[in-house]
């Protein structure tokens, strides 16, 4: 039987996270998230439990508003970027969730990356 997209990209994601975690070595995570209309990032640390900086097209001053293509993937990147600067942040692991390196998420990555963050 053949398995649901659903099920797939739960199975990709879980994936993705246990290999974070075992070579995590108390870097934080910068962890992205696609839907239909928005993304967004966040930078968090897992040994606390704790957001430092987030970034979303659901904000007003990116001026992006409820757009989900490259373009409004590269600002909330270079966002992210600039407030893990604002926290102190250098380096991270970059989390794609169970969603495919490519396209908006990709352009996400290489905007963080310009913006002075090391995935």
């Amino acid at each position: 039987m053949a398995n649901s997209k659903r099920t797939l990209f739960l199975k990709r994601r879980l994936r993705v996270r246990n290999k974070l975690r075992k070579v995590n070595a108390g870097r934080l995570r910068l962890s992205v998230h696609r839907s239909n209309k928005n993304i967004s990032a966040q930078l968090i640390d897992d040994v606390r439990g704790v957001t430092l900086a987030a970034a979303s097209t659901m904000e007003k001053d990116l001026g992006v508003v409820g757009k989900n293509n490259v373009e409004a993937a590269k600002k909330v990147g270079a966002a992210i970027a600039e407030r893990a600067k604002k926290a102190g942040v250098e380096e991270a692991y970059f989390d794609r969730g169970g969603f495919l390196f490519h396209g908006k998420v990709k352009a996400l990555a290489d905007a963080a990356r310009e913006g002075g963050l090391k995935i």
